[in-house]
C-alpha cells in the first residue's frame, strides 16, 4: 500500500477513536446526572414518606385545623403525582413548583403547631420535625450537586467538537432547578 493510503487510514482511526471516547464521555457524564436526579427524588420521596406521620401527629393535637391538615395532604398528592423529564425544563419547572407547594403547606402545619404547647414537647413531633428539617437539607444539598452534574454536562456537548458527536447521538441538555418565584427579592419584616 501507498504512504497516503497509510496516512488516510491512521486519520480515519484517530477521528474513530475520538469520537468513541467523546461518545463514552458523554454517556457517562449522562449517567452521572441522571444518578444525581435520582438522588434529588429520592430525598423528595423521603419527605412525602414523612408527611403522612405528621399529619398524624398533629392532627391528635389540632383537631381545628383540618384546613391546614388537607393543603398539607393535597400538596402532597400533587408533588408525587408530578412526572419529570430531566430534559425538559418546563416539566422540572412544574416539578418544582408542586414541591414548592408542598413546602408551604408544611410551614403552614409548623406554624400551627406552634400553637399548640403541648403538640411542642410531644417526643414523636419533635422527632418528625428534626427528621423533616434534615431531609429538607438534603434536598437542598442534592438539588445543588444535581445543577453542578448537569452544567458539567451541558458545557461537555456544547463546546465544539463534541457539540458534532452530542447532535450525531441525540444528547439535549438538561434543565436546571431555579430559585423559586420571590426568592430573589427578601421576605419583608414588620414588627
Amino acid at each position: 500500500m501507498k504512504k497516503s493510503t497509510w496516512i488516510i487510514i491512521g486519520v480515519v482511526a484517530v477521528i474513530v477513536l475520538w469520537a468513541i471516547s467523546g461518545y463514552n464521555g458523554m454517556v457517562n457524564q449522562e449517567e452521572t446526572v441522571n444518578t444525581a436526579w435520582s438522588q434529588v427524588e429520592n430525598q423528595y420521596q423521603r419527605r412525602a414518606d414523612l408527611i403522612p406521620n405528621l399529619v398524624n401527629t398533629v392532627k391528635g393535637y389540632a383537631k381545628h385545623e383540618e384546613n391546614t391538615l388537607e393543603g398539607v395532604i393535597n400538596a402532597r398528592a400533587k408533588a408525587t403525582s408530578i412526572q419529570v423529564d430531566v430534559n425538559d425544563a418546563e416539566s422540572l419547572a412544574q416539578y418544582q413548583k408542586a414541591q414548592g407547594e408542598l413546602s408551604q403547606a408544611l410551614g403552614r402545619l409548623m406554624a400551627v403547631a406552634e400553637a399548640y404547647p403541648d403538640l411542642k414537647a410531644n417526643e414523636n413531633f419533635l422527632q418528625l420535625q428534626s427528621q423533616l428539617e434534615g431531609t429538607e437539607n438534603r434536598i437542598a444539598t442534592e438539588r445543588k450537586r444535581f445543577n453542578e452534574v448537569a452544567k458539567e454536562y451541558n458545557v461537555t456537548i456544547r463546546k465544539f467538537p463534541n457539540n458534532i458527536i452530542a447532535g450525531i447521538f441525540g444528547f439535549k441538555t438538561k434543565a436546571y432547578f431555579e430559585a423559586e418565584e420571590g426568592a430573589k427579592s427578601a421576605p419583608k419584616v414588620e414588627f
